[in-house]
């Protein structure tokens, strides 16, 4: 197998990450990719971080056995407490979605605008976000709201039913009169409550998804080392650590993915 031809590996505590590679397969048709979700262990967001810690160094060795060539974080968790590890185990390179999402906010924020992040417990304790937006020299105003019953909601694939809405407004609409000018999802599962989401902001506040822009990120890293897989169509291979059939079911309602027959691995 050429270097090209090699797989990009992605991997999410569930489904949530599906969003990042929907944007992946759109922007790189002729990749092999290959997704894990830890759907055993999901949600990591009330985990702790020596857990998530731990569950993405076992996800990370499982995926470099597959000879990926690059690795993508599509989880927000893993991305805010376990990147610097998980670079050490990885001799490819490796991925968040902290950053392509603070690309993306800036883009849509004015100087001295207000940014909300949004996130699981561990992800908006962890201010990886806020940390972030300072180091890139943002003059702007971080407010942040940990919304932990979202992935779950999710994995329910209860998206578009009445107890979704109730829950964003619990939530969110407190900031609503706040002048926000943009939201950050800052969880991959958070895109597929988009509408939800947008409709207790109101049309103010723009809603920044990071999963197309670390789909840019990823292009533009395996166009500089030379790797884009040129092929015409490129095969896709998901992985669970428990309940593929559902996994299977939730990925064709709620994102149209077809996954065909889904693997099990469980650590």
């Amino acid at each position: 197998m050429k270097d090209s031809e090699r797989p990009i590996g992605i991997f999410d505590s569930g489904l949530g990450g599906l969003t990042v590679f929907k944007s992946l397969r759109a922007l790189l048709p002729g990749e092999n990719l290959v997704y894990f979700g830890d759907t055993a262990r999901v949600p990591y967001g009330t985990k702790s971080a020596q857990a998530v810690i731990a569950f993405s160094k076992e996800i990370t060795a499982f995926l470099l056995e597959r000879r990926i060539k690059l690795l993508v974080v599509a989880c927000n968790t893993a991305s805010s407490l376990a990147l610097d590890e998980i670079r050490k185990l990885s001799p490819v390179p490796v991925l968040g979605v902290i950053l392509p999402g603070v690309e993306a906010a800036l883009k849509a924020v004015p100087a001295g605008g207000r940014v909300l992040v949004t996130g699981t417990s561990a992800t908006v304790n962890s201010r990886a976000y806020s940390k972030a937006l300072a180091a890139a020299g943002a003059r702007v105003k971080v407010l942040e709201k940990a919304c932990p019953l979202f992935v779950p909601l999710v994995e329910e694939g209860w998206c578009s039913k009445p107890v979704a809405a109730i829950v964003a407004r619990e939530y969110l609409a407190p900031f609503r009169g706040r002048k926000v000018d943009a939201l950050i999802l800052g969880c991959t599962h958070y895109p597929l409550l988009k509408k939800v989401i947008a409709a207790v902001m109101g049309p103010r506040t723009r809603i920044v998804d990071s999963a197309r822009v670390t789909a840019a990120c990823a292009k533009a890293d395996l166009e500089r080392r030379g790797l884009l897989n040129r092929g015409r169509k490129g095969s896709s291979e998901f992985i669970v650590s428990d309940a593929p059939e559902r996994f299977s079911g939730l990925a064709l309602r709620l994102l149209g993915i077809k996954t065909g027959k889904v693997a099990v691995k469980r650590f």
